[in-house]
């Protein structure tokens, strides 16, 4: 469906303008490649919450790793204290057997202390070579203890960043829709509306403030609300602005270049980008043009009511997300 929009864009383009065609080929390429980054960076701030979950379940999974990994620090540093009891108590036990020997003077008596003191060498052996390895586990948790609690320090950070990011991108949006809507109270309400969701703002305009039925050509009034927003843009330069024409689900039957709603809802996005962009503080790279034709009601009833909301203008104005895109791809 876009697709098709895309072509009819470029083919009324093509026939409209006195530009040559490398100039025609470099702007279309540069607006294609506009869009496709900006749908791709909308997708991304759309799935933010997601992003943000899953970075919570992680620290939450780090956190039960260092919660064993410390209980059984504990747990090896308990055995440690406790083998070396042991082997104190042992070779205490050592030094008298061999005392005893010393004194003793039956060889039966010497032979006696002498399997002792054999017993208890290979019991004292044993526990320090229990003890050796109690040590090389308390060292292997206590890294791996310091590796997890990194991670999860960076992890942190990481939402935090992410969480400062998104809360700065929704908060000068919302400034932003308030300074739309003041600059264009004289419209809001009379054919004109600005709300704001999915971290963007939507300014809704009804045929009536912009186009007469089957026309293109902006209205002076229309013209007017357009050259103010343009001022806003103009003041925001990190905000990109995505202009959609909308029809009704009648048929066009009009004649000339227009070939049907296609081509009529290209055409009037394309007429408020060039008001828009007569302000020449407006890079044009931060604009796209595109028609929707009668495939994205705002009401499916085919009745006079609904189709008079479906014909309308939207402007989209959407924050630059390169700054979250560089932390989400880390």
């Amino acid at each position: 469906m876009k697709k098709i929009a895309f072509i009819a864009f470029t083919t009324i383009i093509a026939l409209s303008s006195c530009v040559s065609k490398k100039q025609y080929n470099d702007m279309l390429a540069d607006r294609q490649k506009y869009y496709n980054e900006s749908m791709t960076a909308n997708r991304e701030l759309a799935d933010k919450n997601v992003n943000i979950k899953e970075l919570n379940a992680e620290n939450d999974r780090l956190k039960a790793e260092i919660e064993k990994l410390e209980a059984d620090t504990l747990k090896n540093s308990k055995t440690i204290y406790s083998l070396k009891q042991e082997i104190d108590a042992m070779k205490n036990l050592n030094t008298e057997l061999a005392n005893q020997l010393g004194k003793s003077k039956s060889e039966e008596e010497i032979k006696l202390l002498l399997a002792d003191l054999q017993k208890l060498q290979e019991s004292l052996q044993a526990k320090e070579d229990e003890l050796k390895r109690a040590e090389n586990q308390l060292s292997q948790s206590q890294a791996s203890l310091n590796e997890k609690r990194r991670e999860i320090e960076e992890q942190q950070q990481k939402l935090k960043e992410l969480t400062e990011i998104i809360e700065k991108k929704e908060n000068a949006m919302s400034d932003l829709k308030n300074r739309v809507s003041h600059t264009l109270v004289g419209y809001e309400g009379n054919g004109l509306s600005v709300t704001q969701k999915g971290g963007k703002v939507y300014i809704s305009l009804d045929e009536q403030l912009l186009f007469q039925s089957g026309r293109w050509d902006v209205d002076p009034r229309g013209v007017v609300a357009i050259q103010n927003l343009s001022k806003l843009l103009a003041e925001n330069p990190d905000i990109h602005v995505l202009v959609e024409g909308h029809t009704d689900d009648i048929p066009f039957r009009g004649s000339g270049q227009i070939l049907d709603n296609w081509d009529l809802s290209v055409k009037r996005a394309t007429a408020i980008v060039r008001i828009i962009l007569q302000n020449k503080d407006i890079n044009p790279v931060r604009t796209t043009a595109a028609g929707r034709s009668q495939y994205l009601p705002i009401d499916p009833a085919q009745t006079p009511e609904a189709r008079q909301k479906n014909r309308r203008t939207e402007i989209i104005l959407s924050p630059n997300l390169d700054e979250l895109m560089e932390l989400l791809s880390k």
